[in-house]
């Protein structure tokens, strides 16, 4: 059978990283991927049951995820070693769509997710999504950690409510007004959980800190008898392995309002996804293929709903805790997954002996490492513009509503950049260089030429975009007695987009009007190309468009003897 066409880089762009690794894969390789998978999923475990129930939706399908995304991230991945499954990212989002639409609206959200991961992939839109602003990322990341922290306080205090509010300040206020039904029972296990998690790491990192505090917290509150809220006596038991995959009940109406929650899903699974692979990258010396994990990101997606599962990406700690420990291929995130599936069948009716507050703990540790509080401090001494971007991004993720904060930081972000890319952008009367004496050595300077009289020599120097069209109008506007010639240079103009095209034609239309011949010079490719599209170089004639300033100033010398002079009278708009 033959190879497909196409370069083998494109090729190559879109084949797992699996099957690349099992190539020459050894057994010692397997026994270090198969360690690894099994820790990893000792980790992915209590962190695992915590996200399903932080995101509004029983234990069970927290668990569900970890295992059939889990899976198919590593063997459909981009990345060597990611561990895909439930993250903190999606707590908020998730816990929005359930408490508005319900659990069919959330699966239904998630494969909506998964198909646009699919197609951001195939478009080849890996590459683009690093460029989503830092500010933005931190923000609305710093936000999360905030509300999972919020989210939290109840079992962690084991407070005496019924229900707990999703705003905010209404979280808060409830909080507040239960703060006497708090539970010494269920504080004490909340700090023995934070005490673990923070030292147990100088103990051992062959053994998960997660995982010893989840033990050693459910032995204690089983043996002492104490007071404390488990799983089982608030969702009853886990397990039972994976659930026949079924469809939920999906409508036209339905479609529509999940559009925005789905895109966001999509969005954050992939930066978080992409954000992982590159730490990952950075670890083990590799390189992974991004629009082939979108790919991987968008079917785990597609089919987690299938089975009741909630959204997946890729996880940081546990890429991480999977390459500290061995892990240097796909195999160990699919153990981990199958490792995960075996818990699930076997152990998993213990697990509804395990404290809220125990869970509460450790979503308490994952948020404060989440916030990134460091990275914010820091933020908040980066430009004004950035940092406005920061704290709007920030504030609407806790106060409104994640969708609404990326939505309105990107556009901030958007608006601001092109701000900044008009004020580099900078058009001015060169001609004037004559005058004002001395000036830096530069192989283009005018003053190193001599200028026949009548013509001038403007230069615009940036993106010639719509941002910086009227710099272009009042530098033109300031021309006193029209020009003989007029000679535009565009060698400092790597791009040029529909309001620079539209105005030049402007510019050549009034100078024909009134008698000034109209000279580009040093046209670079990109503007060159974008002017040939729109038939301006054919108006304008090609023998009037000169390689650089020496070949524009002998063709401005011809036409100011072979036209005559242009009337006087207003400046050229």
């Amino acid at each position: 059978m033959t190879e497909p066409a196409g370069p083998p880089a494109l090729t190559a762009m879109f084949v797992p990283k699996l099957v690349s690794t099992l190539r020459g894969y050894t057994r010692a390789q397997f026994v270090r991927d198969l360690t690894a998978g099994i820790i990893v999923a000792v980790v992915a475990l209590p962190l695992s049951i915590a996200f399903g129930i932080a995101s509004g939706v029983t234990p069970e399908r927290g668990l569900i995820t970890a295992i059939v995304a889990g899976f198919i991230i590593s063997a459909l991945g981009g990345s060597r070693v990611q561990i895909g499954g439930p993250t903190g990212a999606f707590v908020v989002i998730v816990a929005g769509i359930v408490e508005r639409y319900g659990v069919d609206g959330l699966l239904v959200a998630t494969a909506m997710a998964g198909a646009l991961l699919v197609l951001m992939g195939v478009m080849r839109l890996g590459g683009v999504i690093k460029f989503v602003p830092q500010p933005v990322v931190i923000g609305f990341t710093s936000g999360i950690a905030l509300i999972i922290f919020s989210s939290q306080i109840k079992d962690a205090l084991g407070l005496a409510l019924a229900a707990v509010p999703s705003e905010f300040a209404a979280k808060w206020a409830a909080y507040r007004g239960a703060i006497d039904t708090a539970s010494p029972a269920a504080i004490g296990v909340t700090v023995a959980t934070l005490l673990i998690l923070h030292l147990w790491p100088r103990v051992s990192l062959k053994v998960p800190a997660p995982f010893v505090a989840l033990v050693s917290t459910t032995l204690a509150v089983h043996l002492l008898a104490l007071p404390v809220e488990t799983i089982g006596s608030r969702f009853g038991e886990v397990g039972g392995g994976l659930p026949a995959p079924h469809l939920p009940q999906v409508t036209a109406t339905m479609l529509r309002e999940l559009a925005g929650p789905a895109f966001t899903i999509a969005l954050l699974a992939a930066i978080e996804s992409l954000l992982s692979a590159v730490v990952a990258d950075g670890m083990i010396g590799g390189r992974h293929r991004s629009n082939m994990e979108l790919v991987a990101q968008g079917v785990a997606n597609i089919a987690s709903p299938l089975f009741g599962g909630i959204p997946a990406t890729g996880a940081i700690a546990r890429t991480a805790t999977n390459v500290k420990s061995g892990g240097r291929t796909p195999v160990a995130g699919m153990v981990h997954a199958v490792v995960l599936l075996l818990i699930a069948l076997f152990v998993g009716p213990l697990a509804a002996r395990i404290p809220m507050a125990t869970l509460a703990g450790i979503l308490i540790m994952v948020a404060y490492h989440m916030s990134e509080w460091r990275n914010f401090r820091s933020q908040l001494r980066a430009p004004r513009s950035d940092v406005v971007v920061l704290l709007a991004t920030f504030l609407l993720t806790v106060l409104v509503d994640l969708t609404v904060a990326l939505q309105v930081g990107m556009v901030l972000s958007a608006f601001l950049f092109m701000r900044r890319m008009a004020e580099v952008t900078n058009v001015q009367a060169v001609t004037r260089q004559l005058e004002d004496g001395p000036e830096e050595p530069d192989a283009g300077a005018l003053s190193a030429r001599v200028v026949p009289r009548g013509v001038e020599v403007y230069e615009i120097d940036g993106p010639f975009f719509f941002g910086a069209a009227e710099r272009f109008k009042e530098a033109l506007g300031e021309m006193g007695q029209r020009p003989k010639v007029l000679i535009i240079r565009l060698r400092k103009v790597p791009v040029i987009d529909a309001t620079g095209l539209s105005l030049l034609r402007e510019l050549h239309v009034r100078c024909q009007r009134q008698g000034t011949q109209l000279v580009l010079s040093g046209v670079q490719p990109q503007p060159r190309g974008a002017l040939e599209r729109a038939g301006l170089l054919e108006e304008i004639g090609t023998s009037r468009i000169a390689a650089d300033l020496d070949e524009a100033l002998a063709i401005a010398g011809l036409l100011v003897h072979q036209f005559p002079t242009p009337a006087r009278g207003t400046p050229v708009p």
